[in-house]
């Protein structure tokens, strides 16, 4: 018997390291921001604080940033050479970036980021029992009847005996301090639902690319340089 298994998704994971008074410092701007939100009103009990909802969207103009923003550039531009990226053609371009904090049993629901392409997410401050990244596969490739793989009543009667990949519609990534993920903004994401988080900080951000010169191609968005403001 053979089985083939076609057309993965590709998340990105490495580290990066920053010195411990580095980390701190960014620790410490990261809870004055959370001290001075914007918007607190926003935020439900339950849910992690998120910075671009509460004022704090370009995380990245804080010069204090900027040698952890160097890096993840670097990330990035290995993430598009796996995928065989002529980097010569395009323009990256980080559109906003934002830190989250999530305490005991807050969660950053699942959510997608449509008006990006790539989109990360840094762990700044995170201990192993701190909750860990969700991907949602909403397409279900293999689900041949519909609801087959996501019903309560048929997980009740134990109709699927077990999930595997092939027919697993999430998956927990495991991921600890310093560590980075990079993968289309598209993917349904979310962290998990526990009860133990102690101070789990991350920083997030979404990335788009332009094209350097759109003569004689489709699909890649023109540089902005070339736009007319109506």
């Amino acid at each position: 018997m053979k089985v083939s298994n076609f057309f993965p998704l590709s998340i990105f994971q490495d580290q990066i390291k920053l010195n411990n008074e580095e980390k701190i410092n960014l620790i410490n701007d990261i809870r004055e921001m959370k001290k001075n939100s914007q918007n607190s009103d926003y935020k439900l009990n339950q849910a992690s604080w998120t910075g671009d909802t509460q004022g704090y969207e370009y995380i990245y103009n804080n010069p204090n940033f900027n040698n952890l923003f160097v890096e993840i550039k670097k990330k990035i531009e290995i993430y598009l050479d796996f995928l065989k990226i002529d980097k010569e053609q395009i323009e990256t371009f980080i559109q906003r970036s934002w830190a989250t904090i999530s305490v005991g049993n807050e969660v950053i629901s699942k959510h997608q980021h449509l008006q990006s392409h790539l989109s990360f997410s840094y762990y700044l401050k995170k201990s192993t029992n701190d909750s860990n990244f969700i991907i949602y596969d909403d397409e279900k490739k293999n689900e041949f009847i519909p609801g087959l793989f996501g019903s309560k009543t048929l997980i009740q009667k134990k109709l699927i005996k077990e999930i595997t990949f092939p027919t697993a519609t999430r998956i927990s990534l495991e991921v600890k301090e310093d560590d980075i993920l990079i993968f289309p903004s598209k993917t349904p994401h979310s962290t998990d639902q526990i009860e133990t988080n102690s101070e789990r900080i991350s920083i997030s951000g979404d990335v788009i690319f332009l094209a350097k010169n759109t003569s004689l191609m489709e699909h890649l968005i023109p540089n902005f340089k070339n736009w007319k403001k109506l």
